[in-house]
């Protein structure tokens, strides 16, 4: 181990005495990554039915006959889950929101005027707040639907409201003035609706559907008016520890798996880059003649690369925490992300040193697969941005694996069986990309 930490520090002293060299290893790394995680802020969007799940608590026709509206709506697809199987896959990020239908919902239907409204529970994936209220308004959209067709039947009409006038004359928080006016509004909207009745007006003679009956823009109804409200919709994100949190989300807790991923890129492309640099310069030659094996020199350069990336790391970390009020979930957890990421990245730089035989064509050929991997991997773009077929070949891509790790652990609070997945493929792709790149790399001009 002596020559390999020997050699490691000698590529960190050399790389800190070239100030141009560090601040483009160190320093710009981290300006890319806050600059991208900026544009990412706020992010969000669709292509296609957005799937969701349902939890049914009310168990009712009114709920089921809602689900059945939404399984025929082109913006959502919804599946029937158990709560808590909803809340661990919105959390876990494999669904983007569910909406939970609340007991008593198919009564609250039939009585819109009276009462406490239906009240919807939607819960998020933070990282999908775009999603999430193209979702809300589907769900009062359908579930407004329901409430107003009361409005549409005087006969069912008069049924409420001389159950409402029944349910003024018991109330105890009402005195008698309030109850006079109410019973006096209430006995003249039952006299309106009887003579709209007698006059064979309305859905009970089989006339035409009146607005409220109309299916389509043409027939949805304002959601509410004078303090009324026809339904309740609570959003709140799914978060780790807490599961349901009503407070924000710290928009740089959504972003800065994003953002450190490329730092982790350009710290690996600088020190991909410099070995071709020593091997152009004659310097790997001069080592070899050094009492050391060929290994040390490998080794000690990854050495180098993978305690560089975890000084960005922790350095984006700290800044992220101090500047933006970053918290993650699990730090155990985000360690743990952050040593695969860092040692998947270290592979990755050895194979960028075999990409091109002088300095500017693997700088070229090397930031071209970085950045090819970064658009398929949701570096450039969020995976739910993309086709379907884009977003299975994603998984070619380290990008997503490291982005997926660092997700689970700020936001989704992913469990170490959780990790296993995201990590593990880390891990693999770099000792194989470490032992592929030393296979094939060249030590000096035309030999092997």
């Amino acid at each position: 181990m002596g020559p390999i930490f020997a050699l490691a520090c000698k590529d960190l002293r050399l790389l800190v005495r070239d100030k141009v060299g560090f601040f483009f290893v160190f320093g710009f790394p981290l300006l890319f990554g806050l600059f991208f995680g900026v544009i990412f802020k706020g992010a969000g969007g669709s292509q296609g039915a957005i799937t969701i799940l349902v939890v049914d608590d009310d168990q009712s026709e009114a709920s089921k006959a809602l689900i059945g509206k939404l399984t025929s709506a082109a913006e959502v697809k919804p599946i029937v889950a158990t709560y808590d199987a909803a809340v661990d896959q919105v959390r876990k990020g494999e669904r983007v929101a569910y909406v939970r239908i609340p007991k008593g919902y198919g009564e609250s239907a039939r009585r819109p005027f009276w009462g406490t409204p239906p009240a919807f529970e939607l819960g998020v994936d933070p990282s999908r707040k775009a999603e999430a209220g193209m979702i809300q308004g589907v769900i009062t959209q359908y579930a407004v639907r329901d409430v107003m067709k009361v409005f549409s039947d005087p006969d069912a009409l008069r049924k409420q409201t001389s159950a409402a006038i029944e349910e003024v004359g018991k109330a105890d928080d009402l005195t008698p003035v309030q109850k006079g006016i109410m019973t006096a509004f209430f006995g003249a909207l039952d006299s309106f609706m009887s003579l709209t009745l007698t006059s064979g007006v309305g859905a009970a003679d089989g006339g035409a559907k009146s607005d409220g009956d109309k299916e389509g823009p043409e027939g949805e109804a304002s959601i509410g008016f004078g303090g009324w409200e026809p339904v309740r919709i609570a959003v709140q994100d799914v978060r780790a520890d807490r599961r349901l949190s009503s407070k924000p989300n710290n928009p740089m807790d959504i972003t800065f798996p994003q953002c450190l991923v490329w730092g982790l890129m350009g710290c690996s492309a600088a020190f991909g880059i410099s070995l071709v640099v020593e091997r152009t310069r004659g310097t790997l030659i001069r080592l070899r003649l050094a009492p050391i094996a060929r290994w040390h020199i490998l080794a000690g350069k990854a050495a180098a690369c993978f305690l560089m990336l975890l000084a960005v790391s922790v350095v984006m970390l700290m800044f992220a925490m101090l500047a933006f009020g970053v918290r993650p979930e699990n730090y155990g957890m985000l360690a743990v992300a952050i040593l695969s990421s860092a040692i998947c990245f270290v592979g990755i730089m050895m194979l960028l040193s075999v990409c091109g035989k002088t300095e500017n064509s693997a700088g070229g050929i090397g930031w071209s697969v970085l950045l090819m991997m970064a658009m398929i991997g949701g570096g450039m773009m969020p995976l739910f941005f993309m086709p379907k077929w884009m977003q299975t070949v994603a998984s070619i891509s380290p990008i997503k694996w490291t982005v997926l790790s660092l997700e689970g652990a700020v936001f989704r609070g992913y469990s170490l069986a959780d990790m296993a997945l995201p990590c593990g493929v880390l891990l693999g792709i770099g000792l194989a990309g470490f032992a592929v790149g030393s296979r094939l790399f060249t030590w000096q001009e035309g030999s092997s």
